[in-house]
């Protein structure tokens, strides 16, 4: 397939149902995309698919074409002595699902995983107020009161815990700038000048908080080990399970476990971890010219080798913290060349989407193995040929919505022979 011209996908996106800088909601998501002028969307938010409904509802209501992800970390027990893709956090590593139809049924082995991924999350976080607290019981905060209500579901995250901690500061100052100065000055060991001028600066008060107090060296870090996350064959056979596509993610190439990201991938594959999520953005579009050339080396070098194992590739700007764009450059010249391979990708996400809603049909697993053979190529193709379809308008939802699992999968692959919908 020869990809067309750039056209914007971004198929990692957090919602507020995990952290969006903007506080935006997945239909919110799914409206600016159609705004920009996406071809493909998808959300990824931490150890919940909470937003998968009204995501797909969006996306079908505005005619794009969308997918639901869901991002983690696990323990990555052949890489417990090398740090990974959570620096200085050697073994731990971020982990995603990627194409779910569904949230996964209350009870199934999928369905207790992803609730324990949930609890575990929600547990670390109590921990962690509970650890800055003590070490400075004048900005204390209690996690029911101050922090849940930060979330429309309960999944907090680090950064909510950060605005409750610089919410509190503001409460208990009554407002007043230099009382708060004065606060952040004892917290953060730093001038009561330099800490005026953060106070205004929201999103640089938010990671001086971050960077104090959560990070390593901070009063509410504790370093992580093997029992802190869940291995990661337990979450990746959850994710198959719940049919969807066990994904590997990368940061940069520099780090010590992904010197040889052939040797990591390949541990991976073996795994059944069948794609991979890379965030390009932050590999090249960087101000330092020696970082960049390096970063862009390693960016092309990783996708050369995905693009050899018949991995899909997965991009976006995550959105879950501030700056990054809404959505990636792909016309700059350290992305061009990699436009086809990332064009595929976002196809074989979309066409899993597809599959997994209306027919019960996952990349993964026995029934695709027996479809396709252990290989890679025709699968690739077909999940691809699947999510170039045209979004389906509501009568075509409808009609493949009553269809059972096994009519619907031979309609998407008469209809992806086609190039068009054929019902």
């Amino acid at each position: 397939m020869t990809a067309p011209a750039p056209a914007p996908v971004n198929m990692h996106m957090h919602t507020h149902f995990s952290f969006n800088a903007d506080g935006l909601a997945p239909a919110q998501l799914a409206e600016e995309a159609v705004r920009r002028g996406l071809y493909a969307a998808a959300i990824c938010d931490f150890d919940v698919l909470d937003g998968l409904e009204e995501f797909f509802a969006a996306g079908d209501a505005q005619g794009l074409r969308v997918a639901v992800g869901m991002e983690t970390r696990v323990f990555f027990s052949e890489y417990a002595d090398h740090e990974i893709n959570s620096p200085g956090e050697p073994g731990v590593y971020y982990f995603m699902g990627m194409g779910f139809g569904c949230v996964p049924e209350e009870g199934t082995s999928a369905g207790r995983t992803f609730d324990n991924l949930r609890e575990g999350a929600a547990q670390r976080n109590r921990d962690l107020t509970s650890r800055i607290n003590a070490a400075f019981p004048e900005l204390a905060v209690d996690y029911d009161r101050d922090v849940i209500p930060l979330t429309p579901s309960g999944n907090a995250t680090e950064r909510h815990i950060v605005r409750a901690y610089i919410e509190t500061a503001r409460r208990d100052s009554k407002g007043d700038a230099a009382a708060q100065s004065q606060t952040w000055a004892r917290v953060l060991g730093l001038d009561a000048r330099k800490t005026g001028a953060l106070l205004e600066n929201s999103v640089a008060l938010q990671n001086a908080v971050r960077s104090k107090l959560m990070k390593a060296g901070g009063a509410g870090y504790v370093k992580p080990g093997p029992s802190t996350f869940p291995p990661l064959e337990q979450v990746a056979a959850a994710i198959v399970d719940a049919g969807a596509i066990p994904m590997a993610t990368w940061l940069n190439g520099l780090s010590a476990g992904e010197k040889d990201m052939a040797a990591q991938l390949e541990c991976l594959r073996a795994k059944g971890i069948a794609a991979l999520n890379i965030i390009p953005d932050r590999n090249w579009n960087v101000s330092d010219s020696e970082e960049r050339r390096t970063k862009v080396a390693r960016l092309h070098e990783v996708v050369e080798i995905a693009g050899r194992m018949e991995l899909p590739l997965n991009v976006g700007t995550e959105l879950n913290s501030f700056g990054p764009p809404f959505v990636d450059d792909f016309k700059a010249a350290p992305m061009r060349p990699l436009w086809p391979a990332f064009f595929r990708g976002a196809n074989v996400m979309i066409g899993q989407s597809r599959l997994a809603r209306y027919a019960k049909f996952s990349y993964c697993g026995a029934e695709a193995e027996a479809e396709f053979g252990p290989g890679a190529t025709a699968r690739n193709e077909f999940f691809m040929q699947a999510g170039l379809l045209e979004p389906p308008n509501a009568r075509t939802r409808e009609r493949l919505g009553e269809m059972a699992p096994d009519r619907a999968f031979a309609t998407i692959r008469d209809s992806a022979r086609a190039g068009r919908w054929v019902l």
